[in-house]
Order: C-alpha cells, then sequence, then structure tokens
C-alpha cells in the first residue's frame, strides 16, 4: 500500500471520533487505531503483507492466552502474560520515565504493562486480568521472542 495512502488513513482517523480503522487491499493489511488522551502514543499503522486466510492466526496469536505458570518450571504460580510478537521490549514510554508496572502493582486488565518495538512499531503490552504483578521475567530494552514469559499476575 503506498505510504500517501497510509498518511491520508491517519488524517481520516484522526478528523473522526473512530477509535480504530482497519482496510485490507489485496493481500495488505492496515490497522490504525487512536490511543485516547492521556495515554501513550505508540500505536502506528501495522502493515502485514500475508494473504487474507493467514491474517485471523495472527490476530488470535496476538491475544494473549491464560497459562498457568506451573507450565513453565521457574516462574512463580499465577497468570503469565507472554510476548505476542518478536521486538524489544521497554518498561516505559520514553528514557527516564516511570515504569508501566513494577512488581507489588495492582493492575486492571486492558493496563499497559509494557512496550514491545517491533520494524520500527511500538505495541502496547496489556494485562489481560486484573491482579498484582508478582514477576516481571524482561528487562527494559531486552529483545524478546513470540510467546516469552513477561509477566506473572496473581
Amino acid at each position: 500500500m503506498d505510504l500517501r495512502k497510509i498518511k491520508k488513513l491517519i488524517d481520516l482517523l484522526e478528523e473522526s471520533n473512530l477509535a480504530e480503522l482497519e482496510i485490507k487491499e489485496g493481500e495488505e493489511v492496515v490497522r490504525l487505531s487512536r490511543v485516547p488522551k492521556g495515554g501513550v502514543a505508540v500505536a502506528a499503522p501495522q502493515v502485514m503483507a500475508a494473504p487474507v486466510a493467514a491474517a485471523p492466526v495472527a490476530v488470535a496469536a496476538a491475544a494473549p492466552t491464560p497459562t498457568p505458570a506451573a507450565a513453565e518450571p521457574s516462574l512463580p504460580a499465577g497468570h503469565v502474560v507472554k510476548a505476542p510478537m518478536v521486538g524489544t521490549f521497554y518498561a516505559a514510554s520514553t528514557p527516564g520515565a516511570p515504569a508501566f508496572a513494577s512488581v507489588g502493582q495492582q493492575v486492571k486488565a486492558g493496563e499497559t504493562l509494557g512496550i514491545i518495538e517491533a520494524m520500527k512499531m511500538f505495541n502496547q503490552i496489556e494485562a489481560d486480568v486484573a491482579g498484582t504483578v508478582v514477576a516481571i521475567m524482561v528487562e527494559n530494552g531486552q529483545p524478546v521472542e513470540f510467546d516469552e514469559p513477561m509477566f506473572v499476575i496473581a
């Protein structure tokens, strides 16, 4: 998809009341989503050059599923939030800013725990359950692999 088209889509999203916009053109998919005021602006156009039939698989893989920590021998008991993609983990929105989450912090479902940068795009990692962060398994600036345990919430 042409970069000019993507920029026009971004302008349309900013001018509208929409929270998210997804456009499919052949095998290319562009998804834009708006971050609420006061949130961290990390959403960017996501272009996936994959067959349309494979797109639901990619979307399903992005949603972390509850996994008992007992399946991982070195993890404390609780719900494990795993990396939905390969990239670089960042604990805060900018260097020097306080971390989104820390051990012992109460979090709500949907609350941002960190960011993964992949291909110059920043993707928020959100808690999918409410509870207390009992372990952070990754360090700021560390590369992460798909399905790697990142946080344990009890």
